[in-house]
């Protein structure tokens, strides 16, 4: 027997050690992001094991837990992402509540500068969202935050 033939009888012989690795690893990623990608990649990889000590040979083993982590991506985690997400409070907050408010130009908006009074009692520096400048006293419509900048667009009611 030549030295690869070894190496890869013995890569097929401990390969079961792998696939715990791999399902520790993946179970502790998962852990950390709570997404559910990687727990379904454990899962595929508890394919690859019991694929393993079966009997069936490391490259069918791959295929068939990659497979089986690509089946348990697109057909348990959706249902479980929307049963994790089903009591949150959909609300906006923070930025995103900004989004759609409506204000009152205090400077001339332009796209450079300018500054506003949103609804909220807030008052935000902001640029013009395009080349438009926007009188002082003008209504404005967030249209979106850049960092600390509004971007607005003059309001047509």
């Amino acid at each position: 027997m030549n030295d690869a033939s070894v190496f890869i009888e013995l890569v097929t012989e401990w390969a079961w050690i792998g696939w715990l690795v791999l399902i520790a690893v993946f179970l502790v990623i998962e852990m950390l992001t709570l997404d559910f990608t990687f727990l379904m990649l454990a899962l595929g990889s508890a394919v690859g094991l019991i694929m393993g000590l079966i009997g069936l040979p490391l490259w069918a083993q791959l295929i068939i837990a990659a497979a089986a982590a690509a089946l348990f991506i697109l057909i348990i985690r959706p249902p479980l992402l929307r049963r994790l997400h089903r009591g949150e409070d959909p609300t906006k907050s923070n930025v995103d509540a900004l989004i759609g408010l409506r204000g009152t130009a205090l400077a001339d908006v332009t796209n450079v500068s300018g500054q506003v009074k949103v609804s909220n009692g807030d008052t935000w520096t902001a640029r013009a969202d395009g080349s438009v400048t926007i009188p002082v006293g003008a209504p404005v419509l967030i249209t979106a935050i850049n960092g600390a900048t509004a971007i607005v667009r003059p309001a047509n009611d």
